[in-house]
């Protein structure tokens, strides 16, 4: 690459099987001119697995556009984004610099340093009670300060950090250097004061239906009657192991690889949603058919996760809100758990049409049984098992959410009861279905 010496240049590493490997560079100066190319060592490695179902393995190097749809999709979103980029005195749109700044700790096994950036030794920094409860009170604007002091790159919208957790001390720890998180920690929201409680619910009634869900639970560190909480997801693409190293006295979890559908696509996060009928669910059916290691049984976890959505009225689950998990070793690919699973519509003003068109219909108000019959036929599944797993989710869907809101009754969590009745009242409801 002597030709690209003089441009910047950021180094693209992956954890495999625990250890750090170089897999490429971000070459350019300017984010409409950079690209990605795969080292040569890499490419001949034993075994060497592509990043992305969207860059497979080549010497030729790809497209800016290809580049910057794939590694823009690793960073924050929205308010949070433009926050960061304020602290880091960079554009909002230069994902380079951004993603220069926060690529020590992403969403899966990838790591992102500039070339000849110093890197601060790993370890943890205990987080006090008055900053965990700063964090709960505050929001975004301190969650983007740790997001930077940790150079930490989480994706989507909503204020989040990602911090350690000692389940024996009870205490929380903010990264250092490249040392990686164990969970992820989102604020409540400003015009949303339930949606801590909303995710919490929504996640262990999908739990009870038997939805594959990270384990969660509710931060409070301040006073819960005033949304002074959090809500804490462990993350599902770290791991520990019996091998699992210590540093400042913590065991440091394996990375797993993970990417979210926009990605494996190579389609921008703005098109995250289908607006317009464009083919989404044949797309991402398709994708797993043809990468996970066990596609019958992702098919009909991904089936199970559309139907739960339309149920409890989530809108929000687009593209970059469902995942494959890779294996330590890359070679195997699943779909990931489900995440970010909250009843949009019982929000004042929170539009009705899902992420995707089910058949012909995204609009909660028209979709019907024949709605979910042409949708299975346009995934390639059996209809008939299709709108059998329909059917029996729906019987099952009001006893799950009574015993998931009678769990968080009983912890003490306010406002519950009315929570849960907003999501029957405003979820979907099939004409003819109990």
């Amino acid at each position: 690459m002597r030709e690209f010496a003089l441009m910047r240049e950021l180094i693209i590493n992956i954890e495999i099987n625990g250890k750090k490997v170089r897999v490429g560079s971000i070459i350019g100066d300017r984010p409409e001119e950079a690209f990605f190319l795969y080292d040569s060592k890499y490419i001949h490695m034993e075994d060497a697995q592509p990043v992305s179902i969207s860059l497979p393995l080549q010497d030729e190097p790809f497209s800016p556009e290809r580049t910057k749809n794939y590694f823009e999709g690793l960073l924050p979103e929205g308010f949070t984004r433009k926050t960061v980029a304020q602290w880091m005195h960079a554009d909002e749109e230069d994902y380079l610099s951004i993603l220069s700044g926060l690529g020590r700790e992403c969403l899966g096994a990838l790591q992102v340093t500039e070339k000849g950036q110093s890197i601060e030794e790993r370890g943890y920094r205990v987080l006090t009670d008055d900053q965990v409860l700063a964090l709960a009170r505050e929001g975004t604007t301190v969650s983007s300060t740790m997001v930077v002091e940790a150079h930490l790159s989480l994706t989507g919208a909503s204020g989040k950090v990602g911090l350690y957790y000692d389940d024996h001390e009870k205490r929380w720890f903010l990264p250092k250097g490249d040392a990686p998180s164990t969970h992820i920690l989102k604020q409540s929201h400003v015009r949303l004061l339930d949606i801590v409680a909303n995710e919490q619910l929504c996640m262990l009634t999908a739990e009870l239906l038997g939805l594959d869900v990270p384990e969660s639970f509710i931060v409070d560190p301040g006073d819960i009657s005033k949304e002074e909480v959090l809500f804490a997801t462990r993350r599902f693409d770290r791991i520990f192991t019996e091998t699992s190293e210590e540093v400042t006295g913590k065991r440091i979890p394996l990375r797993l690889h993970q990417e979210d559908f926009a990605q494996a696509l190579g389609i921008p996060a703005s098109k995250k949603y289908e607006n317009q009928k464009s083919g989404y669910l044949k797309q991402i059916f398709d994708l797993i058919r043809h990468c996970s290691a066990n596609p019958l049984e992702d098919q009909l976890k991904l089936w199970d996760i559309l139907v739960f959505d339309c149920l409890i009225g989530n809108t929000d689950n687009h593209l970059k809100n469902l995942s494959f998990l890779y294996s330590q070793d890359m070679k195997s690919i699943r779909l990931a758990p489900a995440y970010d699973i909250v009843s949009t519509v019982v929000y004042d003003g929170a539009t009705r049409n899902l992420s995707f068109f089910i058949g012909n219909d995204n609009s909660l108000d028209r979709i019907q049984e024949d709605s979910f019959r042409l949708a299975a036929k346009e995934a390639g599944m059996n209809e008939r098992l299709c709108l059998r797993r329909m059917k029996d989710m729906e019987k099952r869907f009001r006893p799950a959410l009574d015993k998931a809101a009678e769990k968080m009754i009983s912890e003490g969590i306010p406002g519950i009861s009315d929570l849960k009745e907003k999501i029957l009242l405003k979820g979907y409801k099939r004409n003819g279905a109990d």
